[in-house]
């Protein structure tokens, strides 16, 4: 990128850069800053539409505030990346979210700039909550401010630590960027009753008018709550005042001179405040602001077309696999249901909800919700299957426990991004579910090694009367052909791959390819193990028996893991092979290419081998 295009930007090497320059440059470094994130996510592939839809917020706030000592909060993180690139990693985001590269999300370790490490949906008001009340107890007077969207604004979380908010003193700044989509299109009444908000001029007037009114008027009790209802059928500030915050807005989040007197305005007013900003998603890009859902993380593209290069094989990606099959299975049977926690496209939903809208249930960012949904539509027979991310189902673990395990229902969960995910790196590394699902009674555990085995295991725990989980990585299988029929496994059933002798490679999903590689080196039996609960102990015994060395491999924390399991049956049962347990280290795994993490884990053939060997 040629330096004449940025002459602006090259001289920011921090926001005290941007706050020595005169307000009017600000349009031009903006023009820059927008010019400059789509130039570098063209090259490196990211987060695109979110971060372009807050060029003009990031300088204004910046401008106005000292930052690093007062705190910038970004939810999710993916409109971070103008943050990043003024506050002193310009130079350096040809690296983002490449191995030993920037990460795609603020990190603390990254810069003082980054306050707090974000990467899920709608933490941003209790962290910077909890920041402003450590400040207030030590003296400070540090300003702190969220910056969340409408879609995070959806789940539960957002709406505890608003309703805690309001209820303190604190100088808290919450700013709702409100630019009517998320990951997905945006669902439920709060974004309904949002998008019904009339310009920011038509309720400034009425509300000055209002206020010039209520002054001469004394029966001042009544006039409030006329006042209430009259801010109640033209914005939403109606709820977040009752809430405890003082809410201004909306205002347009590209008018840089505006936004700025507005948070030079509300600088000096305690706390806590609600800040209504109107932004267009993918703003200043076409491609991006027509599709913002295909440009919210894209690959590399061309700059100038916003057409996506081609980097695929032509291998359908397991969450692919998944699309297909819930298709066909909802074609054969009308009591299937697909819910997803705002993951449409994430989690291979969309030609479902195109084809069976009326079975089809995005329930926003409330995970926890959409389990226990799911648990209430199972107990009136009929058969929901939760596609959602390994990470986010994290979020709904007492869910999962409680109101499905514990009454034993019949809920499928689809698991998605189980294991290493690249570049996203650890804060969506799928690399624990088999450990907390693996402790959880009545529940059916699989782990497909291909595409078809993939389409076999949903089957499989479709069909299975109880709590089923399939858990599948993030990308493209080994190539497997698809067998399109309905068929099911043996539950518990695992299978020989290669007979060998001495050791016993006992893969489980995604470590198959990389074991059977590996075996042909050393002359190792390979076993397919398929499921993680129940285990194949009738396997398990026949291979104790006439193999020395048992390995087992994981794509999860060896802690609590599939190969614990092993471990622990193998104890009860007094056989006491020597065993090598396989798999994640005990430490958070950072982003990077997935083959290279693999390699670094020793996962990879390799990497096997020489732990077999040492």
């Amino acid at each position: 990128m040629p330096d004449t295009q940025f002459s602006l930007l090259k001289t920011i090497s921090s926001p005290d850069d941007v706050r020595n320059l005169p307000e009017t440059q600000l349009p031009q470094l903006a023009k820059e800053l927008r010019e400059f994130v789509i130039q570098s996510v063209a090259q490196t592939g990211g987060h695109l539409a979110a971060g372009l839809g807050t060029v003009e917020l990031t300088l204004a706030l910046h401008y106005v505030y000292n930052t690093p000592e007062d705190k910038l909060v970004w939810d999710v993180g993916h409109q971070s990346y103008p943050h990043k690139i003024i506050t002193g990693r310009r130079e350096q985001m040809s690296s983002i979210r490449q191995h030993n590269g920037l990460a795609g999300f603020p990190k603390r370790e990254e810069s003082p700039y980054d306050t707090f490490g974000v990467g899920h949906s709608s933490t941003s008001i209790s962290a910077a909550l909890g920041m402003s009340m450590a400040a207030k107890m030590r003296g400070s007077n540090q300003k702190t401010i969220a910056i969340i969207g409408d879609g995070a604004m959806s789940a539960g979380m957002a709406f505890e630590a608003l309703n805690h908010g309001g209820d303190t003193d604190t100088d808290l700044l919450v700013i709702l960027n409100d630019n009517e989509m998320s990951i997905s299109p945006n669902v439920g009444a709060l974004s309904k009753h949002l998008s019904k908000i009339m310009s920011g001029k038509v309720y400034s007037t009425m509300r000055s008018g209002s206020k010039r009114v209520l002054e001469k008027i004394s029966m001042w009790d009544l006039a409030q709550r006329t006042e209430e209802h009259v801010k109640g059928m033209v914005m939403p500030g109606t709820l977040f005042e009752e809430l405890g915050f003082n809410y201004y807005g909306p205002v347009d989040g590209h008018d840089l001179p505006t936004l700025i007197t507005m948070l030079q305005n509300l600088h000096s007013q305690p706390g806590p405040i609600l800040l209504h900003v109107i932004t267009k998603k993918g703003k200043g890009f076409k491609p991006a602001e027509e599709n913002p859902c295909l440009y919210h993380g894209i690959g590399s593209f061309d700059p100038e077309t916003g057409d996506k290069l081609d980097t695929s094989s032509g291998k359908p990606t397991y969450t692919q696999v998944f699309s297909d099959w819930v298709c066909d299975m909802a074609e054969k049977d009308n009591k299937l249901v697909a819910i997803t926690p705002a993951m449409r496209e994430g989690s291979g939903l969309v030609a479902f909800s195109e084809k069976f809208a009326d079975r089809y249930h995005d329930v926003g960012i409330a995970e926890q919700h959409a389990v226990t949904l799911a648990a209430g539509m199972a107990c009136e027979k009929a058969k929901p299957v939760v596609a959602i991310y390994s990470t986010f189902l994290q979020r709904a673990y007492d869910q999962l426990v409680h109101d499905v395990a514990i009454q034993n229902l019949p809920v499928l969960f689809a698991i998605d991004r189980a294991g290493l995910v690249g570049a996203d790196g650890p804060t969506h590394a799928g690399n624990l579910d088999l450990s907390y699902l693996r402790c959880v009674p009545n529940m059916l555990i699989m782990t497909p090694s291909d595409e078809n085995e993939c389409r076999l295991m949903l089957t499989t725990g479709y069909q299975h009367n109880g709590p089923a989980a399939v858990r599948y990585p993030r990308g493209q299988g080994p190539g497997v052909e698809i067998d399109n029929k309905f068929k099911v496994l043996e539950v518990g059933k695992a299978e020989i791959r290669r007979k060998g002798q001495g050791i016993a490679l006992l893969a489980f999903g995604s470590m198959l390819t990389e074991a059977l590689i590996a075996a042909e080196e050393i002359n190792a039996t390979v076993v397919n193990m398929r499921f993680v609960k129940p285990l194949d102990t009738e396997m398990l015994r026949s291979i104790a028996s006439s193999h020395e060395t048992i390995v087992t491999i994981e794509e999860n924390v060896v802690a609590g893991g599939a190969g614990s399991g092993v471990n622990e049956w193998l104890l009860a049962n007094k056989l006491n092979n020597p065993v090598i347990n396989l798999g994640l280290p005990d430490r958070f795994v950072e982003h990077g290419a997935t083959h290279l993490l693999l390699a670094e884990c020793g996962l990879d053939a390799d990497g096997i081998i020489q732990s077999i060997k040492t």
